[in-house]
């Protein structure tokens, strides 16, 4: 499988220290056309939608930004049990997408292995979920308008071409949940670009946009939708972080005086701000989401009775966002909501599977010689991630 790294052709440690959540980055013929047909191609897109029962909102077309109804698209079938399913019915599939709708298939990066790779190394790079959906387009028609997203996302041009142009964001970083709407765009965009096979575009959330097939071709392509860490996410864990305290668990004082409620809050402030100066927050928040982050998880059968030591036995972490923290007498490892403790020799072993690339399967034999440790050893803690509750390991048998 080609391995693509958009972290790489973004920046990588220049992105996030000078784009990421400020500005717009067209980076013109990023990846290759070898690079973009092992992501996806419009034969893939095929074969997702003949064999997978994908219904509305994961799989669904859309014109003038309403969805289309999905009997326009798609006819039931009752099975022998007399359950009902929706098959997509090419003719008139075809027919709606020559009239001007778009397809879209939601969360293809669960679909289709190197897609998913792609989505897990942005993961462990901006240490945020990732969920890729894509979208193809055959016509200058809008399949959404003039909009704006609640998350920064990161588009790659797989086929044809698609003009972007941006308006910019008209309300600092609105949210899903708000308490207000972003006022209308300008009519002028601050950027108009097309964006051809191997392109890469990022964009903050709130900025407006439109998109648009009209360069005579179909198009398909990739979004990356990056999710939010903000003052509020961070609030709601602090709420949960300060149960702690005896004062926050406590009733609140409404049917009590004037003063012993100003009292009250005035020491229940005292116990917020105290936190909030805390230099390290911001790092455990994010260790704290990190950890809490499920991945892809994915099954390691014929494996079901932990006997992991075949030397040629591959796995591959599924997560991204796994950590790794070192005490005088343990090694503990962070990842899809458990933590693991390992003794301190095997930290070489962990760290390296933190290195591979996503998507990148190593054998047990190429971990015990990395880490310099018995195969037996090697296989005993590949079995405890992979049988572990977490499963944060995948094996297979080559």
């Amino acid at each position: 499988m080609t391995l693509v790294s958009l972290a790489e052709r973004l920046g990588r440690d220049t992105f996030p220290a000078r784009v990421l959540h400020r500005d717009y980055r067209h980076v013109p013929g990023a990846l290759s056309e070898q690079e973009t047909g092992a992501l996806c191609s419009f034969d893939t897109l095929n074969d997702l939608l003949a064999t997978h029962r994908l219904e509305p909102p994961r799989l669904r077309l859309s014109a003038g930004g309403e969805m289309l109804a999905q009997h326009r698209y798609a006819v039931p079938v009752v099975t022998r049990r007399s359950t009902v399913w929706q098959r997509i019915h090419p003719a008139e599939l075809h027919e709606r997408l020559a009239d001007g709708a778009s397809l879209v298939v939601d969360a293809i990066d669960e679909l289709h292995a190197p897609i998913g790779a792609l989505a897990q190394e942005l993961e462990g790079w901006l240490r945020t979920h990732v969920q890729v959906n894509a979208y193809a387009s055959w016509t200058a028609t809008e399949g959404f308008g003039t909009h704006w997203d609640d998350h920064d996302v990161i588009v790659v041009q797989i086929t044809g071409a698609k003009r972007w142009k941006l308006f910019g964001p008209t309300r600092t970083a609105p949210m899903y949940r708000d308490v207000a709407e972003p006022e209308q765009p300008p009519p002028n965009p601050v950027a108009d670009l097309v964006l051809h096979p191997g392109d890469v575009l990022y964009l903050p959330r709130g900025w407006w946009h439109a998109v648009t097939a009209d360069q005579g071709s179909a198009s398909l392509h990739l979004t990356c939708g990056l999710g939010t860490h903000t003052g509020a996410d961070l609030i709601r864990w602090l709420s949960d972080e300060l149960r702690a305290s005896d004062r926050v668990r406590s009733d609140l004082p409404v049917h009590r005086s004037a003063d012993e409620q100003s009292d009250y809050l005035a020491a229940l402030g005292k116990e917020v701000a105290a936190v909030l100066e805390d230099p390290a927050l911001l790092a455990r928040y994010a260790a704290a989401r990190d950890a809490d982050d499920l991945g892809r998880l994915r099954p390691s059968l014929p494996h079901v009775d932990g006997a992991l030591d075949a030397p040629g036995t591959r796995v591959r972490l599924t997560t991204g966002r796994g950590r790794l923290a070192l005490t005088a007498d343990a090694a503990l490892f962070t990842a899809a909501g458990s933590v693991t403790e390992f003794a301190p020799a095997a930290a070489p072993l962990l760290r390296h599977l933190l290195t591979v690339p996503a998507g990148v399967w190593v054998t047990c034999a190429e971990l015990a010689e990395c880490a310099g440790l018995p195969l037996g050893d090697v296989a005993a803690v590949v079995s405890e991630l992979v049988q572990g509750q977490a499963a944060t390991l995948a094996a297979e048998q080559r």
